[in-house]
């Protein structure tokens, strides 16, 4: 009988990590949304399609986070006015560079989803984390091991944060 009230501390304790976890991607697509803003608005006519495509991802992801937030009990956080980018954009090949800097941050943060989610959200993270992954190969021309840890592996939250710029 003792253990009853410790399993449902331990699922609302699971709950309140998940949610958390759902608000940093959350925050990480509304950061993912307004650089790609930046990349489509410097990125050369040849890439154009990629920039687009992954834009419309990534809201389309924000917009499913918002419902899963609201879905665990939460308010969703809304979107910055701005955020500061990591670089200058001033050209395509840093466009490029930022689409790149963005999906590997976005990994990050999937990870981290990964780890706190179950069933169907787990395996929605997954796969957000295995499509960021694929775009940033795709934008960097590279890849590495473990895409969203090996980039985490100094600083733990520092890549993942969304940093709105007033």
């Amino acid at each position: 009988m003792t253990k009853a009230p410790a399993a449902r501390g331990e699922s609302g304790a699971a709950k309140k990590a998940e949610l958390k976890a759902v608000q940093a991607a959350l925050a990480a697509e509304h950061a993912a949304v307004y650089g790609y803003g930046v990349v489509g608005g410097r990125i050369r006519d040849g890439r154009s399609d990629d920039a687009r495509a992954a834009y419309d991802a990534h809201r389309a992801r924000r917009d499913e986070l918002a419902r899963a937030v609201r879905d665990l009990g939460g308010q969703p956080e809304p979107s910055a006015a701005a955020y500061a980018l990591p670089f200058p954009v001033p050209d395509s090949a840093a466009a490029v560079r930022l689409a790149a800097d963005l999906e590997e941050r976005i990994a990050g943060v999937y990870a981290d989803l990964v780890r706190a989610a179950k069933g169907e959200r787990r395996r929605a993270a997954a796969d957000a984390l295995r499509d960021a992954a694929v775009r940033a190969v795709r934008w960097r021309g590279g890849s590495v091991a473990f895409p969203g840890l090996a980039e985490r592996a100094g600083t733990p939250e520092s890549t993942a944060k969304a940093t709105p710029h007033t």
